[in-house]
């Protein structure tokens, strides 16, 4: 199948009739240190979900480039949501897609703050019996890979990411820039002391923007990074393809 937004209605009334499962990429707009484009986040989900079309059972929608980023808002550029307007969206876009018929999908995320949001969507929309549409964070699914790459606690324009993106859109990244990106990242994500978390804003323990070590970034690792993540994505949407219907709601009182 191809992309949703390519189809006229009178085309796409076959193929989604054709469609077990949706993918909707979302991600965000927002800083991502000197080296990364905003777009990183909601660019590395589309990418992923884009390799869906080669599946004759899944429709792929547009992606969702906003999401819910307050917490980098010092820093130009950023867009944002409350987490509140994002969980809504996700859900009545998901809502009006199972009007036609698809009541599966794959909510391919590429942004860590939309993750509580997603999860109170994907539990709201199963429990009404709207749909079944469970997040999936590709950095979840190449977790294993990514701690044989690379020495980083990271989570921000780290190595991982950048890897990402240089592999899927080398002309954005700018590898000049990673030193720099390094030098002003944090080693960890936020700040506590005695348990309690400090950090509430990313300007707060990051003067660059960027969390990890991103000088480790390479686009062979991205490639296989990119690989990985798509063999992940695929499996999933396999089984949640097969997967009845039924079989995917909440259990009834005893």
């Amino acid at each position: 199948m191809s992309l949703l937004a390519e189809y006229t209605t009178t085309t796409a009334a076959d193929e989604l009739e054709a469609a077990e499962v949706a993918v909707l990429p979302v991600g965000s707009t927002e800083q991502h240190g000197p080296a990364l484009p905003l777009g990183m986040d909601h660019m590395a989900a589309e990418a992923f979900a884009r390799t869906a079309t080669d599946h004759d059972d899944a429709v792929v929608l547009p992606t969702l480039p906003v999401g819910v980023s307050e917490h980098h808002r010092q820093f130009d550029g950023t867009l944002y949501v409350s987490a509140e307007t994002f969980e809504r969206y996700v859900a009545e876009t998901v809502s009006s897609l199972a009007e036609h018929g698809v009541r599966k999908a794959v909510v391919v995320n590429g942004h860590g703050g939309n993750s509580d949001a997603l999860r109170r969507a994907a539990r709201s929309l199963r429990r009404e019996r709207t749909a079944f549409a469970p997040p999936w964070n590709w950095w979840d699914g190449v977790a294993d890979l990514a701690a044989d790459l690379f020495d980083e606690d990271g989570g921000h324009a780290d190595a991982m990411e950048s890897s990402l993106l240089w592999y899927v859109r080398d002309d954005l990244i700018r590898p000049a820039e990673l030193e720099a990106a390094e030098a002003g990242a944090s080693e960890g994500w936020g700040e506590s002391v005695h348990g309690a978390a400090l950090g509430f804003d990313t300007i707060d323990f990051s003067d660059s923007g960027a969390v990890g070590r991103p000088t480790q970034a390479d686009p062979e690792k991205g490639e296989r990074l990119f690989e990985t993540g798509r063999d992940q994505l695929h499996a999933l949407i396999d089984w949640l393809a097969e997967r009845p219907l039924e079989a995917c709601w909440p259990r009834d009182h005893a």
